[in-house]
């Protein structure tokens, strides 16, 4: 015992005698350090420093860090200090972890303006982020995206072999439009597959369609919308009126693959389908609070049995629509899950021509559900195989009207 309390104490003495010499050499080291990086920088590169800055946060690390860079960094002169400055506001708005918010440089923000003012090739599918991962929200009715076999769900893990890793959506949907008949390489994983596939997609001018009608056994109206867009409700009312005068007795609205479009053409719809002054969705921001906006149409359907298709490619207004006829009506949904996408983004103009989208509210349905990172669970949980699209079966559609007919026999008992 005595002989393992005093090896014991000898361990112990040469732990102090190390634990000291590992102090002092890092005194050493950090005297060494602060010479070459004092605390005290003055930064001659940049101006209005102070502007807006919050007196709580301490910015010393920052510019310790500018500094550093310029003394150390071996390419340090070939960026200039602006472009730094671009680099650090990037890294704040990536700051948020939200995927739609996004700072474009000037430089960036010009050519977004010009792919979007002229004429640009695309494939023909809405992208959004879930889990931290880029993905195909929905592929486009009759469009290259669609006949290359992209699904709803698909994860895009790089980008003609550009990983996508830490890509937001905009420098994801940027890097895959491109001119009209090159060609786009996506790597893609889907559910229940054990490797990626890589998909050659050829681009071209994507036309977004709006919707499709047809009379289903039974007298179904059928109305498949693809897109909120301007033209919706001149073609839903058109569709209406001709389903209608052939005497439709109930309705199907088929919402799978719409990634949404315009809030107003939204809530327009709505009401055709619920009582005046019914809450189709709440609007939660920061600056205004909450803004509650209300059906006020012709309530034309309000009274005509519903039932609503959606998957995981019905994003934003298709989940506000679907999500208010079933909590003000209890109209069932049939299909898969929803996107979950229910968030508002607002393009900002700052300084010197760059700009910030930023995510600005959310939206909440009539229940108080928030449709962010949610998504919407059907009533009838049918899945769509790809060996029933490979064989053009539709048991989503066929559940569909299963029971949109037992509700048309129930309003007639």
């Amino acid at each position: 015992m005595k002989k393992f309390l005093r090896d014991k104490a000898i361990w112990w003495g040469l732990g102090v005698i190390a634990g000291a010499a590992l102090l002092g050499s890092g005194f050493a080291a950090g005297f060494s350090l602060g010479k070459m990086y004092p605390q005290n920088i003055t930064v001659t590169e940049v101006s209005n420093t102070s502007a807006g800055q919050p007196s709580s946060v301490n910015f010393g690390t920052f510019w310790q860090t500018w500094d550093v860079i310029n003394k150390s960094y071996i390419g340090a002169d070939k960026i200039s200090p602006q472009d730094k400055v671009y680099g650090a506001i990037s890294g704040l708005v990536q700051s948020l972890k939200d995927p739609y918010s996004v700072f474009l440089s000037p430089k960036d923000n010009k050519k977004f303006q010009e792919d979007v003012q002229g004429s640009f090739g695309g494939i023909g599918a809405e992208i959004g982020s879930k889990k931290n991962n880029i993905v195909v929200v929905a592929p486009l009715k009759d469009t290259p995206a669609m006949r290359a076999g992209i699904t709803a769900g698909d994860i895009i893990l790089a980008i003609n072999s550009t990983s996508t890793e830490g890509m937001s959506v905009d420098e994801a949907v940027r890097l895959i439009r491109g001119p009209q008949g090159t060609k786009v390489t996506l790597s893609i994983i889907r559910e229940g597959w054990e490797k990626s596939k890589d998909f050659e997609i050829i681009r071209d001018t994507i036309t977004v369609p709006t919707l499709d009608f047809s009379m289903k056994d039974g007298n179904v109206a059928y109305i498949q919308l693809y897109s909120f867009n301007a033209n919706t409700g001149y073609l839903f009312y058109n569709a209406v009126y001709k389903l209608a005068s052939e005497g439709a007795k109930g309705v199907i609205l088929d919402l799978r693959n719409n990634p949404g479009g315009y809030l107003e053409v939204a809530v327009d719809l709505g009401g055709w389908f619920l009582k005046r002054g019914a809450l189709i969705v709440s609007e939660e921001s920061k600056e205004e609070g909450k803004k509650d906006f209300r059906a006020v149409g012709n309530e034309a359907l309000s009274d005509v049995p519903v039932v609503v298709l959606i998957n995981g490619g019905s994003a934003s207004a298709s989940e506000i629509i679907a999500g208010a006829l079933r909590d003000n009506r209890r109209v069932k949904l049939v299909g898969e899950k929803s996107f979950g996408k229910g968030t508002v983004q607002q393009v900002i103009p700052l300084s010197e021509g760059s700009t910030v989208k930023l995510t600005i509210a959310r939206w909440v349905l009539p229940s108080g559900k928030s449709l962010e990172n949610g998504g919407l669970t059907p009533d009838f949980e049918v899945k769509m195989t790809e060996d029933d699209v490979k064989n053009k079966r539709d048991p989503q559609l066929d559940k569909a009207l299963e029971v949109i007919k037992s509700e048309i026999r129930s309003t007639k008992s």
